[in-house]
C-alpha cells in the first residue's frame, strides 16, 4: 500500500509567539486591574471605617475634665485616713514626684517596651495571640500603657472592635502629642486604685499615709498590683490577696532587671506591710460624715476631716468586743455588741458599732435605742441627793405594787431596811421605785433630760430603765458624772479643711455647762466606785480608781456597763438585733468583762 503523505504545516496557520504573549498579558492585566480596583475599594472602606471611628471619638479636652463626686476624707487624730467618700483624687504629680519603684513596678508588670514602641507593641500583640490561641481563650492582653491611658481617660470598657479601633487611634494621637513621661503622668494621675481612690498620690496617702514619692518597693508593688483588679486586690479589704499579688509584681521587677534576685528575695521575705486601715472605725467614719453634712451640707469640693478617734483606743475596743463575742457569744445566745470610748471632754476616741462593719450599715452605738435598765438608776439617786437625802438615808427594800406592776430584785429576794448607798451598790429595784414616790416623776425626768436622756413618759418604771437611749448618749451622760456635773456633747469632729489646707469648719464649745450640783455628783460618784468593789460590777474592777454601773433589762434582752476613770468614759452594750433574750447575760457579766479589758489596756497597766 502506498503511504499517505503527512500534511505539511503551514506557518501562516500557527499562532505566533507574540500572539501568545498578548493573550497572556491580557489576562494578567485584567487581574491587575481588578486587583487594583478591589484594593482601592478596600482602602476606601477601611478609610471610611477609620473616619467613622474617629468621628465617634469623645472630645478629648472635655473627657479630661470629667466631672466627679467631691471627696470627703475622714482622718483619725494622728492624720491617718480612716475612710473616704466620693471620688478621691490626689493632687497632680509629675514623674519626678513619683517613687521610681512605682514606675519600675508598672513598666515591669504592664509594659516593658513602653519607651520603645509607638503606642502599640506588635511583639506583645503576636505573643498574646499565640498564648490565647494555645489556651483556647483570652488569657493574656497586649494593651500598652498608652492604650490603657486612651481607654481609661476617654473610652468605655466595652470589648468591641469599634472601641478597640478607637483605642488604637487615640494611642497614636497620644504618642504624637505627648512625651513618654507625660503619658506616664497621665496614667498615674487618673488610674483607679480601688475604694473610690483615683491617682497614685491619693492611693499612696489613702493606703500608706505618705506621698507617692516616698513609697518603698513593697508598697509600690502593692499599689501597682491593685491595678489588675482594684476590688480584688485592695490592701484594706483583701490584705492577703494584695500581698500575694505584690509578690508577683516584685518577681516581675526582678525579671525585668529593676531588682537583683537577692533584692527581690529580701523584699519578699520581709513581713507584709499592711495598708493603714481603720477596720471597724467605718462606723465612726459614717457617724462623722453625717455630722459634717449636718454642719456644712452636701460637700461641693474635696474636704479633709480631722477626727477625734484614737487608733490605739479603736483597736483595743474592737479586739475586746470581738474576743468576748467569739468566745462567749454562741453559748450565751448573744450575737451583737457596741462600745464607745470618749474622754471627759466628750471627744469620742473609739466607736465600735457592731461585730462587723458593713458600709452604710446599722450603727448600734448611735442608732440603736434600747432600754438602759439599771444604768439609769444613778440619775434617780442623784435627784435624791440633790433634794437633801444622803447615802445613809434608810429605805425599805420590800415588796411594792403600783396598780398591776410589782417589781422585784434580780436575786429574787428582798433585803429589808437598807441605806441608799447599799441599794445602789447592789442595784436593788424596789428602793428607786420608793424614791420615785417620794421625789415625783417630774423631778427625775428633769434630771435625765439635763443629762441628755429624755424620757417618753414619767411613769414609775422609768427608774428601772423602761425608756430608751443610745449607747453614745448614755456614755455622754456618764461623762458628765465623771466631770463633777459639767455636761458634754459627744463629738467626733475636730476640724475640716479643704484641698489647700484652709480650715473650713472647727466646732467650738464642749457642752451645756453645769447641769448638776457638784456635791451631789461627788456623793454619787463615790458610791459608783463601790459598785466595782462590792457590788454588781466586780468583774469590771480595775487596779486604779474607777466608777460605773451595770444594767440589765427584762428577760436579758439588753446588758450594759458604763463607767469612767480620771481619763476615759466607756460604755458597753450587748444584745441581739431582733431583741431576743440572751442566756444568763447581765450587765455584771460579759459587758463588765469587755469594759474591764478595754479600760485596762487603755490605761496601759496604770
Amino acid at each position: 500500500m502506498a503511504r499517505s503523505a503527512k500534511p505539511k504545516s503551514n506557518p501562516e496557520n500557527s499562532p505566533s509567539p507574540g500572539a501568545k504573549a498578548k493573550r497572556g498579558g491580557g489576562l494578567r492585566g485584567v487581574i491587575r486591574r481588578w486587583g487594583l480596583a478591589v484594593a482601592v475599594w478596600c482602602g476606601m472602606a477601611v478609610g471610611a471605617y477609620l473616619v467613622f471611628c474617629a468621628y465617634g471619638l469623645p472630645d478629648i479636652e472635655e473627657a479630661a475634665r470629667e466631672p466627679r463626686r467631691p471627696a470627703l476624707v475622714v482622718e483619725d487624730a494622728t492624720g491617718r485616713t480612716l475612710a473616704s467618700y466620693g471620688d478621691l483624687h490626689g493632687g497632680y504629680v509629675g514623674v519626678a514626684q513619683i517613687s521610681p519603684y512605682l514606675i519600675q513596678a508598672l513598666l515591669a508588670t504592664e509594659d516593658r517596651g513602653f519607651y520603645h514602641h509607638f503606642g502599640v507593641n506588635p511583639f506583645s500583640v503576636i505573643r498574646a495571640m499565640w498564648v490565647n490561641y494555645r489556651a483556647g481563650g483570652v488569657r493574656q492582653g497586649a494593651s500598652t500603657i498608652t492604650q490603657q491611658v486612651a481607654k481609661n481617660l476617654f473610652l468605655s470598657t466595652d470589648r468591641t472592635m469599634h472601641r478597640k479601633v478607637q483605642e488604637l487611634l487615640l494611642a497614636f494621637w497620644l504618642e504624637a502629642k505627648f512625651t513618654k513621661n507625660q503619658i506616664l503622668e497621665l496614667y498615674f494621675n487618673r488610674v483607679y486604685f480601688g475604694g473610690g481612690t483615683y491617682g497614685v498620690e491619693a492611693a499612696a496617702r489613702r493606703f500608706y499615709a505618705r506621698p507617692a514619692k516616698d513609697v518603698d518597693v513593697y508598697q509600690a508593688a502593692v499599689l501597682v498590683g491593685t491595678l489588675k483588679a482594684p476590688s480584688r486586690y485592695n490592701p484594706l479589704s483583701s490584705p492577703d490577696a494584695a500581698d500575694k499579688r505584690a509578690r508577683q509584681v516584685i518577681a516581675n521587677m526582678a525579671d525585668a532587671g529593676y531588682l537583683t534576685d537577692a533584692q527581690a528575695a529580701r523584699v519578699q521575705r520581709r513581713e507584709a506591710v499592711g495598708a493603714r486601715s481603720g477596720s471597724n472605725a467605718g462606723y465612726f467614719g459614717d457617724w462623722v460624715l453625717d455630722s459634717v453634712r449636718d454642719r456644712l451640707g452636701p460637700p461641693d469640693r474635696d474636704l479633709w476631716v480631722r477626727s477625734t478617734l484614737d487608733p490605739r483606743a479603736q483597736r483595743i475596743a474592737e479586739e475586746a468586743l470581738t474576743a468576748t463575742l467569739d468566745r462567749e457569744g454562741r453559748s450565751h445566745d448573744v450575737s451583737e455588741g457596741a462600745v464607745v470610748v470618749m474622754d471627759r471632754s466628750g471627744a469620742v476616741r473609739a466607736m465600735v458599732g457592731g461585730r462587723a462593719y458593713v458600709p452604710g450599715g446599722f450603727n448600734r452605738a448611735t442608732q440603736a435605742t434600747r432600754q438602759p435598765g439599771s444604768t439609769i438608776k444613778p440619775f434617780v439617786y442623784l435627784t435624791a441627793f440633790a433634794s437633801g437625802l444622803t447615802p445613809d438615808t434608810q429605805a425599805d427594800d420590800a415588796p411594792i405594787q403600783i396598780r398591776d406592776w410589782a417589781p422585784h430584785n434580780a436575786d429574787g429576794k428582798f433585803h429589808g431596811i437598807v441605806s441608799l448607798r447599799t441599794a445602789l451598790i447592789h442595784s436593788y429595784n424596789t428602793v428607786p421605785v420608793r424614791l420615785y414616790q417620794h421625789l415625783g416623776g417630774d423631778a427625775i425626768t428633769a434630771t435625765c433630760a439635763r443629762f441628755g436622756i429624755p424620757q417618753t413618759d414619767s411613769g414609775p418604771s422609768i427608774v428601772l430603765g423602761s425608756g430608751s437611749v443610745t449607747l453614745l448618749d448614755l456614755t455622754a451622760a456618764y461623762a458628765a458624772l465623771a466631770n463633777g456635773g459639767i455636761g458634754v456633747w459627744p463629738r467626733g469632729l475636730d476640724s475640716v479643711r479643704d484641698a489647700e489646707g484652709r480650715i473650713v469648719d472647727r466646732p467650738s464649745g464642749g457642752g451645756p455647762g453645769r447641769i448638776a450640783d457638784a456635791d451631789a455628783v461627788a456623793t454619787l460618784d463615790a458610791i459608783l466606785a463601790q459598785v466595782l468593789v462590792d457590788g454588781t460590777g466586780k468583774r469590771a474592777r480595775l487596779a486604779i480608781p474607777a466608777a460605773g454601773k451595770t444594767g440589765t433589762t427584762q428577760d436579758g434582752r439588753d446588758a450594759w456597763f458604763v463607767g469612767f476613770t480620771d481619763r476615759y468614759v466607756t460604755g458597753v452594750w450587748l444584745g441581739n438585733d431582733d431583741n431576743s433574750p440572751m442566756k444568763n447575760v447581765g450587765g455584771g457579766t460579759l459587758p463588765a468583762r469587755v469594759w474591764h479589758d478595754v479600760m485596762s489596756d487603755l490605761h496601759g497597766g496604770r
